[in-house]
């Protein structure tokens, strides 16, 4: 049998201060948001199911579901405490797992900070940063291609190809701009960024995000092509929280808010679910990795329409929801089969979530 440890049975495992649990009825709308102490993961507060008046009757049916679906770890936070924590099938709080492609969000992040700073601009070609032949595009047509494109993926280089980035594997397919594609050339923001700040991707990720934010561990592992980020659920609950708050860390401002609006909002009018990176609920179309197909309605029906996320193959999720003040994490194995981003699981996760309130 799958061993569930919810968080009210974790104060032994990450030292969780469950005298903090606050059971006062309140409006998630009004209350005041919470930011867990820079000190790693040992202290954050916790709210009960109770205080925001949610059904406790729906919570087995969820954690059955999750359970089911491969799932190794779920958190729901509301004004940044923690409403729900789950480690199941022998997963636990301290292990780490992969972002996949919700990764991606800490890279554009990272972008929007390196603008702030005056050491990039978004709207200036790759090649001011990596110099010329970073494709095997024609001049002309490499020189189209800005760091906005690499954040929308509207690059135009061919996405048939694999992950790998190497030069000759950057093809020409259209014209920056003009094609949404799914496509792991977006890593190059990471060399961009590298090559502006004068330090490795990982020094200044450290120093400007991760470290801001009270993130602890966590590795950019490099695989199969891939820069591809590991943390704890918790550590990922963090950035989900920043990405709450637009880009702000209780008083200190990480990323600008303007960047961060930006990054969540359409970005092209190819694909209307995607921002920098994120994908947008609530749109009127959307388009599905590998596919130039475009799909009517939106993106996750279930789940609310302001809602924003990071979604990573296999079903590695952050759900961010304004209007609920809530942040949603899901880590594990495929729900049902290999994925790129979206799957079925979403809506019917998002079914089960919303039956709690």
């Amino acid at each position: 049998m799958n061993k569930i440890i919810a968080i009210f049975a974790l104060t032994l495992l990450v030292g969780c201060n469950t005298e903090n649990v606050d059971t006062t009825p309140t409006n998630p709308t009004e209350e005041a948001m919470y930011f867990p102490p820079n000190d790693g993961n040992v202290v954050w507060e916790t709210k009960s199911l109770s205080s925001l008046g949610w059904h406790s009757n729906a919570v087995q049916p969820l954690v059955d579901y999750l359970t089911l679906k491969n799932t190794k770890s779920f958190m729901i936070l509301v004004n940044g405490r923690i409403v729900m924590e789950y480690y199941l099938n022998g997963h636990t709080a301290t292990t780490p797992w992969y972002w996949a492609s919700a990764g991606k969000t800490l890279t554009a992040t990272v972008t929007g900070i390196a603008q702030d700073e005056g050491i990039i601009n978004i709207n200036n070609k790759v090649s001011t940063y990596l110099g010329t032949g970073w494709t095997s595009a024609p001049l002309a047509k490499e020189n189209m291609i800005t760091c906005k494109h690499l954040l929308t993926m509207t690059s135009g280089l061919d996405d048939s190809l694999g992950d790998d980035v190497s030069p000759a594997n950057l093809q020409y397919k259209a014209d920056a701009g003009t094609r949404w594609a799914y496509h792991n050339v977006y890593v190059k923001l990471q060399d961009v960024i590298a090559q502006a700040s004068g330090q490795t991707w990982t020094t200044y990720f450290n120093t400007k995000l991760h470290d801001k934010i009270g993130m602890t561990g966590g590795a950019w592992i490099q695989q199969d092509g891939l820069s591809v980020y590991w943390s704890t659920t918790r550590n990922m609950a963090r950035f989900g929280l920043l990405a709450l708050n637009k880009g702000k860390w209780n008083n200190t401002t990480v990323v600008s808010e303007i960047y961060f609006t930006d990054a969540t909002n359409t970005s092209q009018n190819i694909n209307l679910a995607y921002g920098y990176l994120w994908w947008l609920n609530g749109k009127t179309s959307y388009h599905l990795p590998q596919s130039q197909i475009q799909i009517n309605g939106t993106l996750i029906p279930n789940a609310p329409s302001d809602m924003y996320a990071a979604l990573g193959k296999n079903d590695q999720k952050i759900y961010v929801v304004p209007s609920k003040k809530m942040v949603v994490i899901r880590m594990g194995d495929a729900a049902d089969s290999v994925n790129m981003a979206l799957s079925s699981f979403d809506d019917v996760l998002w079914q089960k979530i919303n039956a709690l309130y």
